[in-house]
């Protein structure tokens, strides 16, 4: 046998160019200069316009401030005041929570059950969602509490309607007692917004659910409770947060309604209105901004218990 000698090159390794890594690095630096270039504009309006008011307000809050003379600091006392010595706040607190409480379920319910209706799959559907999504889009402005002011005021579309039918009503709005009725009205009225959302929940659940159901024997009402409803549970949740977090800042509708005092008899005297006439009609700054710091330790408070709570009735598809 011939011995045959193979002959082994080594293979070619490849070799980085000279300068190559220091090439890639400056290129790298210039895209991060340049990608902090376009976010410029972000940061400064986030410093300037968010952070800074922030722990200006937070500051004020300590001080006792009038725009018109340097702010004076006094630690706790607006805070006390507050809660010691102003009833209108107190009432003011009280009005917006009797608003919230009332409106914001009352508002989901309705969404709901109009989401179940256009659910089952009418003709011009999109037509629909429009129209009944218009009111969310026109319910916070100005015009619209005018309006309001009108349809329910003394000689207002309501009474004229009731009169047909032998009835003398009130002025809704000039009365102590269902002044508050006519804004939670106005804030049901404007239910698009989380009827939508209901609706595309309802979008995702499988049909086949509801044919097993009907094999079964379940009805209409129990296969809302047992199939619609949980399934749903993440939808109202977060409609839930949602409406809470807007219903507590309400200001526009009891502004126009009350010509901007809060009346009939701080009726309708909103914690967001009481703030406001602190701070830019009696130009007390620093109470108003300590009353800003409550409503927001008291909206993320609730936030927070919605999230602890809701481990016990919102239900998620993928939990085990």
């Amino acid at each position: 046998m011939t011995d045959v000698s193979v002959a082994v090159t080594p293979r070619a390794t490849a070799t980085r160019p000279e300068g190559g890594g220091h090439r890639s690095t400056k290129r790298s630096r210039r895209e991060a200069r340049a990608a902090y270039l376009f976010l410029a504009p972000w940061f400064v309006g986030l410093l300037v316009i968010t952070i800074g008011p922030i722990f200006a307000s937070l500051y004020l809050s300590f001080t006792d401030y009038s725009l018109l003379e340097e702010a004076k600091w006094v630690g706790f006392d607006n805070y006390i005041k507050m809660f010691t010595e102003d009833q209108r706040f107190m009432n003011s607190l009280k009005v917006t929570t009797i608003y919230v409480v009332v409106s914001v379920p009352l508002q989901l319910a309705f969404a709901l059950a109009l989401a179940l209706v256009l659910d089952r799959g009418l003709r011009g559907l999109p037509i629909y969602r429009s129209i009944f999504y218009l009111p969310s889009l026109l319910g916070g402005s100005v015009a619209i509490a005018i309006l309001w002011r009108k349809v329910f005021g003394a000689d207002g579309l309501v009474n004229a309607m009731l009169a047909l039918i032998g009835i003398e009503g009130p002025g809704w709005v000039g009365d102590p007692d269902t002044a508050l009725g006519t804004l939670i009205i106005l804030h049901v009225w404007t239910f698009g917004a989380p009827m939508i959302i209901f609706l595309a929940g309802l979008r995702q659940i499988p049909g086949s659910y509801y044919e097993a159901a009907s094999v079964d024997g379940a009805g209409p009402i129990r296969q809302f409770r047992s199939i619609t409803l949980p399934l749903l549970t993440p939808i109202i949740f977060f409609n839930l947060v949602l409406e809470l977090i807007k219903s507590f800042q309400s200001f526009t509708q009891a502004f126009i309604v009350s010509n901007g005092k809060g009346g009939p008899a701080d009726s309708t005297l909103f914690y967001t209105l009481y703030l406001y006439l602190q701070g830019f009609k009696n130009f007390d700054m620093g109470y108003a901004a300590a009353m800003a710091w409550v409503l927001l330790v008291i909206i993320a408070a609730l936030t927070g218990v919605n999230f602890l709570a809701s481990k016990y009735w919102v239900f998620y598809g993928d939990t085990k």
